[in-house]
């Protein structure tokens, strides 16, 4: 009969297994209200025709939710600002706290109020922080080990980043090089992320039947291109440590905003949002959108040039608003137009070149920039793998994932949760850890 025993650890299979049921449901639910949100605010700019009008109320409306959010995270569950892994990675180390029931709250509210006003944050972070308070919740009573609490946690952060894009190998693979310092690794625990992620994403596609999200029909490209692609590896990885920077930076000057003023500026990037919602809306949102009907486009180099500079200072600002929301998705809508601007400038230069190396660049950008800034490279092809379906250009996408994580090691950049986390502890006067990653690329590094 002991070949049919599931053994002792069954029962803490099960209990990841329902933690990646509770995520993939709440995650949907989450989504479903971010687009309704969205729809009916579109709706509502359409209706009103042109002229001052909608301006003027797409500005109120966009300020008034944006502003809504902030307070809500302020007064209610401060760690809910931003994407949240920062807190689940130093819940893990022991250094911040775990206020499951409020974060929910205000992470699930303050994420439809900012997602739908139009901010340019992902829907990823609110899920991935959602789902480690669900997996919290569910194992306050379990009486669980240290280990096992922690492992059920990052079980429960991969659910929401599997719910999040369809990608549930992805979110296997966050866990193993981005919290590879914080997270327990057993057979107990990598197991229970795993069926968390399955279960998560198995949840999703059942619920909302929807395939890989930025699906591209690509072919392959000839190896002489991948000098190319490795070329727009460096470039990216200078941008990714740029950006970590830059980020930083702005929330840093958020932050000497006297407290009783700092709802301005997450009224001001509302109100900016809600006018680009009719002016430019490509530079508003997400991007999850963009991305596909950018690459199915032919955008000059200027223009994709014009829309990286804008989604780039709308996620800074978004974000260091101080509302719920993550960085993932804008960081491939980034990547994308930065991409598809090397590419087409390359094609212009070099007549050989055709539509499928653009095509290429734009993938493999996005899983470059991602690689740059996370310093996560083997999370960022597969992700990119995941959600465009392009399992032909596999190799140019690790060749720029690899330039771009190498170049950004050289050039001294740090990768962005571990920044985000020594702020969050400075900022709360705990001892962040300081200790510098020595190979970002090599499991048993700190890049948390």
């Amino acid at each position: 009969m002991k070949l049919f025993s599931l053994g002792p650890d069954a029962g803490y299979f099960l209990k990841a297994a329902l933690v990646g049921l509770l995520v993939g449901g709440l995650a949907t639910v989450f989504h479903s209200g971010v687009e309704f949100l969205f729809a009916q605010y579109a709706s509502l700019r359409t209706s009103l025709g042109t002229g001052f009008l909608p301006y003027a109320v797409s500005i109120a409306i966009s300020g008034a939710g944006v502003a809504a959010a902030f307070v809500l995270v302020q007064r209610v569950a401060p760690e809910a600002a931003g994407s949240g892994i920062q807190e689940i990675e130093g819940a893990m180390e022991d250094k911040r706290p775990l206020h499951w029931s409020r974060v929910l709250i205000v992470k699930f509210f303050g994420g439809l109020l900012a997602l739908g006003s139009g901010l340019v944050l992902g829907r990823e972070g609110p899920t991935i922080h959602m789902g480690a308070m669900t997996a919290e919740a569910f194992s306050r009573s379990q009486g669980l080990s240290p280990s096992d609490h922690k492992g059920l946690l990052a079980a429960g952060a991969a659910a929401g980043l599997a719910a999040a894009f369809n990608a549930p190998l992805a979110a296997i693979l966050f866990i193993v090089e981005e919290t590879r310092r914080q997270f327990p690794f057993g057979y107990r625990t990598y197991m229970a992320v795993i069926i968390a992620s399955i279960v998560s994403a198995a949840v999703t596609v059942q619920l909302t039947h929807i395939g890989p999200p930025l699906l591209v029909k690509v072919t392959y490209v000839p190896v002489w291109s991948f000098a190319l692609l490795a070329g727009l590896g460096i470039l990216l990885g200078a941008l990714g440590v740029f950006f970590n920077w830059v980020l930083i930076a702005v929330m840093d000057l958020f932050q000497k905003i006297p407290s009783r003023f700092r709802w301005l500026p997450a009224l001001a990037v509302g109100g900016v949002t809600g006018a680009l919602l009719i002016a430019f809306p490509a530079a508003t949102t997400g991007g999850e959108d963009l991305v596909h009907k950018l690459v199915t486009s032919h955008y000059g180099v200027l223009a994709l040039v014009l829309l990286t500079l804008l989604r780039f200072s709308g996620v800074l600002f978004s974000y260091a608003s101080g509302v719920p929301g993550g960085i993932f998705a804008p960081m491939l809508s980034i990547a994308t137009c930065a991409g598809l601007a090397f590419g087409t400038a390359t094609g212009e230069i070099l007549p050989s070149v055709d539509d499928d190396f653009r095509v290429a660049c734009a993938i493999a950008a996005m899983g470059g920039f991602f690689a740059a800034s996370v310093r996560a490279p083997l999370v960022g092809v597969v992700l990119v793998m995941e959600l465009t379906g392009a399992y032909a250009l596999i190799m140019p996408v690790l060749v720029t994932c690899t330039t771009a994580s190498l170049t950004a090691h050289h050039l001294g950049g740090r990768p962005i949760y571990e920044q985000l986390l020594e702020r969050t502890l400075r900022l709360s006067g705990a001892s962040p850890d300081t200790t510098p990653e020595s190979t970002p690329v090599q499991l048993g590094t700190r890049e948390g």
